[in-house]
Parts: structure tokens; C-alpha cells; sequence
């Protein structure tokens, strides 16, 4: 298959237009937003020459990971109320514009349906490059999945996230399950940060390895891990994303002309 699927993560990329632009908050600025974001967009689809390309946008409503513990993403700031308003005319112009379809399913994370996306075309033999600066997306890095930092202009491969973090992608999510996403509310095991986490991986193994070990760890780590297992258990069905769901949309019409 000679497919590259180019997935933009929406929300994170359009804030950080929205971000950039001088002035104050209006409906002037979300303008200069829309201008930016459509020749970054285009920047990036040179850039990645993918055969598809799509953006996907959170869904309204409450999800499955609130459901599962509701102070999730909990004391986030809100998105600014002129760019929420605006995001309707920048989804129609993403597509009518730059010829890039979206997605957007209600109560659906832009997460999960990445993840989904990016699984599914690496299964059947494609290439995927998901454009975003979330960290989350670390857990799917593959010699078929790549992560790139649009705004830096650079690909976040293995090494880089074995320097910065201290253990390979597969083991991203076991990191998160320890140490905590304080970025989503997810709090994991208190007290134990992301160096003594990625220490533990390294001379343990996984997080079910520590896990049952844990009373093993001698001092005031391993006792605050054996306390807490439940607690990182959730922390990690919460930090792991979702590649089954059912998107009921057809690849085709994301190919670019």
C-alpha cells in the first residue's frame, strides 16, 4: 500500500495559531488564525507529501475517559470564547480552501480517532505522520507512525523521546501510568515523578512488573506504588488511546488532488 496518511490534530493546531496572532481577543484575531493555519496547513502537506490528509477536531460532550474518572482535563483553561465561535468557519475552510477533509464525532476525543486512524493505515501497510505537539501521540511512534512537531519543523522519533523521557515510546503510556499527565488531570502514583518512573521501567520492566514487585522497592517509593497501584492502573487505561473505534468514514475521500 502507497498510502501516507497526513492527520492533523485540529484543536491543537488552530490554538496554536490562535495563539500566535498579535492583538486582542475578537473576531479579528481568529481571522488571522484562519489565514495562518491555511498556510501552515499547506506548508505542511509540501513539507510531508502525503497521498491523504485530514483534520480531526474534538467532539462535544463529555467522553468515556470522564465517565471513567470525572476530573478528567479538570482546571484547563478554556478555549477563548471568539475562537470556539469561529471553529465552524475554519473547518469549512480547511476543507472548501486547502482540500482537507475533517472529522469531528460528538463525545469523541481527536485523540482515539487519530490513534484509530493512524493504526488502521499502519495495519494495512501505509504510512501515517500526525501533525501535533501532544505528547500522548509518543505511544503510537512506529517505523510506520511518525510524530512531527509542525511548528519546530522536526520528527519526534525514538531517540528523541528516549533523551527527553527516559524510555522507548512502547513504554510511554507505563511512564504516564507512574509518573502522571498533570496536562490532562491524570494524576498516577503521588510522589513519583517522571525520572524515578522511567528509572523503575528501566530496571523493572513494565508497569505490571513493578507493580508486583512493588513491595520490594525499598523506602518510601515502593510503598506509596503499593498503595497506589489502583491509582496508576486508572492512570494508564486513561492515558492509553483507543485505535478501535468505529469512525465510519471512507479513506477516499481524504485523498488530495
Amino acid at each position: 500500500m502507497n498510502i501516507h496518511l497526513l492527520v492533523v490534530d485540529g484543536l491543537n493546531f488552530v490554538r496554536r495559531m490562535y495563539a500566535a496572532q498579535p492583538g486582542e481577543e475578537g473576531p479579528n484575531r481568529v481571522a488571522g488564525a484562519l489565514s495562518a493555519s491555511l498556510q501552515s496547513l499547506a506548508r505542511a502537506i509540501r513539507e510531508a507529501g502525503p497521498t491523504h490528509a485530514v483534520v480531526v477536531f474534538d467532539g462535544e460532550g463529555r467522553g468515556w475517559r470522564h465517565e471513567l474518572y470525572p476530573d478528567y482535563k479538570a482546571g484547563r483553561d478554556p478555549m477563548p470564547r471568539h475562537l470556539a465561535d469561529g471553529l465552524p468557519e475554519l473547518r469549512t475552510a480547511f476543507f472548501d480552501e486547502a482540500g482537507v477533509g475533517n472529522i469531528l464525532i460528538e463525545r469523541v476525543e481527536a485523540d482515539d480517532i487519530i490513534a484509530t486512524l493512524a493504526d488502521g493505515i499502519a495495519q494495512r501497510g501505509g504510512r501515517v505522520t500526525i501533525l501535533s505537539t501532544d505528547k500522548i501521540f509518543i505511544q503510537l511512534l512506529s517505523d510506520r507512525i511518525t510524530l512531527r512537531d509542525h511548528f519546530s519543523r522536526r520528527d519526534i522519533d525514538s531517540d528523541t523521546v528516549k533523551t527527553k523521557y527516559g524510555v522507548e515510546p512502547e513504554r510511554f503510556v507505563d511512564l504516564l501510568a507512574l509518573a502522571g499527565d498533570p496536562t490532562n488531570n491524570i494524576p498516577g502514583v503521588p510522589s513519583v515523578g517522571l525520572k524515578t518512573a522511567a528509572r523503575l521501567i528501566a530496571e523493572i520492566g513494565p508497569l505490571d512488573d513493578i507493580l508486583a514487585v512493588a513491595h520490594t522497592i525499598p523506602g518510601r517509593t515502593g510503598e506509596t506504588i503499593c498503595r497506589h497501584a489502583d491509582a496508576a492502573r486508572l492512570a494508564r487505561r486513561l492515558a492509553r488511546l483507543r485505535t478501535d473505534l468505529s469512525l465510519g468514514v471512507n479513506l477516499r475521500s481524504f485523498r488530495l488532488e
